[in-house]
C-alpha cells in the first residue's frame, strides 16, 4: 500500500518563517495539511509566507495566518507563542527556528568582543529555551492519545557537531540546542511530547549570503562530499517526517541533513584580516 504524510487537524507554529528555511518549513506543514501560524519579526517577510500558502491552493484562512513580533524579548516572545496557539485552537508541532551567526557572520574569534559573544548566545540558545518552554507548557496541558500528536523540533547547525572556525560562538550556541534537546526529550518524554533536533548544513539563507564571502562558499561545497549545499525544503521535508506519526518512536535526536559535511575535515574559511582588537 502507498505510504503518505498526512499531517491534518494538526496546529503547527513555526518561529522565524519569514524566509529561508523557517518559510519552506512552513510551507511543507501546508502542504501536508496542517494549520501553520507563521511568527516572524518582519511583518512583510511573515505576509510573503503567508500568500505563499495561501497561492498553492489552500484555503488560507483556514490553514495559516501570521504573528508578528520580535522574539529578543522574551515576553513577546512567550506571548507570541500563545497567541499563535490560541487562533490555532491548540499546538501539536512547534518548529524554532530562530538564529544567528552575530555581527561579525563568520569571522576570527579574536575579533570578538564579550557583547557579541553574549548576543549570539542569546539569539540562538536563549530564544530556542525560551520558546521550547512556552510551548512545552502549553503542550502539557492536553492529554494525548499517542506520542505523535505532540512534537517540539529545532533547528541546530552542522556546525554544532564539529569545530567551528571564525564561527565559535555560533557553534557553541547550536551545541548548547542539542544538549537542550536531549534533556527535554527525557523530561517531556512521560508527558508524550517528543523533543528532536535538525542539523542543517551550508544553506543559502540570507544570512549565510551575507556572511560567506564566495570563496569560502565554494571551501565549503568542495569539502562536502555530495559536493553541493543543502537545500532548504530537503530541511523542510525532513521537518514533515519527525512532525508525522510515521516517527512516533523518534525522540532526542539530533538528525544531520548537511550533504555529510559532518564527515568532511575542519580548516578555517580563507578570510584575510588585520584586525584583532
Amino acid at each position: 500500500m502507498p505510504i503518505s504524510i498526512n499531517l491534518e487537524n494538526k496546529k503547527a507554529l513555526v518561529t522565524g518563517a519569514g524566509s529561508g528555511i523557517g518559510r519552506e518549513i512552513a510551507r511543507w506543514l501546508a502542504r501536508a495539511g496542517a494549520k501553520v501560524a507563521v511568527l516572524d519579526v518582519r511583518a512583510d517577510k511573515a505576509e510573503e509566507t503567508f500568500a505563499l500558502i495561501a497561492a498553492e491552493g489552500h484555503p488560507s484562512k483556514r490553514l495559516a495566518f501570521t504573528v508578528v513580533g520580535d522574539a529578543r524579548d522574551d515576553t513577546r516572545l512567550v506571548d507570541m507563542i500563545r497567541e499563535a496557539a490560541e487562533k490555532l485552537g491548540g499546538l501539536n508541532i512547534a518548529v524554532n527556528n530562530i538564529g544567528m551567526m552575530g555581527p561579525l557572520g563568520s569571522a576570527p574569534w579574536l575579533q570578538a568582543t564579550p557583547e557579541m559573544f553574549r548576543d549570539v548566545i542569546d539569539q540562538n540558545l536563549v530564544v530556542t529555551g525560551i520558546s521550547c518552554l512556552a510551548e512545552a507548557k502549553l503542550m502539557a496541558k492536553v492529554d494525548a492519545d499517542t506520542v505523535a500528536d505532540r512534537v517540539i523540533i529545532n533547528v541546530s547547525s552542522g556546525e554544532s557537531t564539529r569545530p567551528s572556525p571564525y564561527m565559535a560562538g555560533y557553534g557553541a550556541a547550536k551545541a548548547a540546542i542539542n544538549h537542550l534537546t536531549t534533556t527535554l526529550a527525557v523530561e517531556l518524554g512521560p508527558l508524550g511530547i517528543r523533543v528532536n533536533a535538525i542539523a542543517p548544513g551550508t544553506t543559502l539563507t540570507e544570512t549565510v549570503k551575507a556572511a560567506f564571502t564566495e570563496e569560502h562558499y565554494l571551501q565549503v561545497v568542495e569539502a562536502t562530499p555530495l559536493r553541493r549545499e543543502t537545500e532548504a525544503d530537503e530541511l523542510a521535508r525532513l521537518v514533515v517526517f519527525l512532525a508525522s506519526d510515521l516517527a512516533r518512536c523518534i525522540t532526542g535526536q539530533l538528525i544531520l541533513a548537511d550533504a555529510g559535511a559532518h564527515l568532511s575535515r575542519t580548516r578555517p574559511p580563507n578570510i584575510r584580516t588585520d584586525n584583532t582588537n
